[in-house]
């Protein structure tokens, strides 16, 4: 099935692209940091998904061939979410990726139409050392941009967010996909706003009562598989599915073959 590519205007006139392929039920794929529609990511996960729904994966604001209207506000990414559910009828599944879970969690809460709800590992704390350290990469993250060093801003990502170690940061410099990442890089503080104040949102998670499906990786770090076991607790009508072999790289396949039987469910 090839993607039909198309785009919708949010509400504050920003134009969001999209792919969409396949037939059944939509569900929009909410991506994390450093993506867009095309990182394999979110690619990835479509041809499972388009199997059985029709899957609408856009290049979030900022990313790919999507505009960014300033100033940035993390409610601006929930309408692009919200116009991208009236696109596919009024209503759609939605899954989110990392800090696109964290952005889809917000969606969720803020009222919109969404069916059915599916978090990959939003990646939030559970104690003020969390939130200290994303309020700390979030500053480092700022300077370095406004400094015009968008390369600098990924490298700080990459270490302090994601624990890459520096021998294998410095390898990334040399891979091919490494330009792509630059060119996203002022998004990086978009990821950060969508995380809060990095704590699981309790109340704001309690609130969300669509059936959801939270999961994360069996090789994943204790904190991680923490926080999720902690959303499915307080969402009230969350259940938990842990892919075994897997950590937060998982492989999009496996994790698309959960979120579709979820979805048919």
């Amino acid at each position: 099935m090839d993607p039909v590519r198309s785009t919708v205007r949010s509400r504050d006139g920003t134009v969001i692209a999209f792919d969409r392929v396949g037939q059944g039920e939509p569900v929009i794929l909410v991506g994390g940091a450093l993506t867009q529609r095309t990182s394999p990511q979110a690619a990835g996960l479509v041809p499972t998904l388009a199997a059985r729904c029709t899957v609408l994966n856009y290049d979030r604001r900022g990313r790919g061939d999507s505009g960014d209207t300033q100033p940035y506000a993390v409610e601006r990414e929930v309408e692009d979410i919200d116009a991208l559910i009236r696109e596919a009828g009024g209503s759609a599944y939605v899954f989110g990726a990392s800090s696109g879970g964290a952005l889809a969690l917000e969606a969720a809460a803020s009222g919109l139409a969404i069916a059915k709800l599916a978090l990959w590992e939003p990646p939030y704390s559970l104690d003020e050392s969390g939130s200290h350290a994303l309020r700390e990469m979030t500053a480092r993250i700022k300077a370095a941009l406004a400094s015009s060093h968008p390369d600098e801003a990924v490298d700080i990502f990459m270490s302090d967010g994601a624990g890459m170690p520096d021998e294998a940061l410095a390898s990334l410099h040399d891979m091919p996909f490494w330009p792509g990442l630059v060119s996203m890089a002022h998004t990086l503080p978009y990821d950060m706003a969508a995380m809060g104040d990095g704590m699981v949102p309790r109340e704001r998670a309690a609130s969300v009562t669509v059936p959801t499906l939270v999961m994360d990786g069996e090789a994943s770090d204790a904190e991680q598989r923490a926080v999720v076991q902690l959303l499915a607790e307080v969402m009230p009508n969350a259940q938990r599915r842990t892919l075994r072999g897997q950590d937060h790289a998982a492989d999009p396949q496996a994790v698309a073959a959960v979120v579709a039987e979820f979805l048919a469910g």
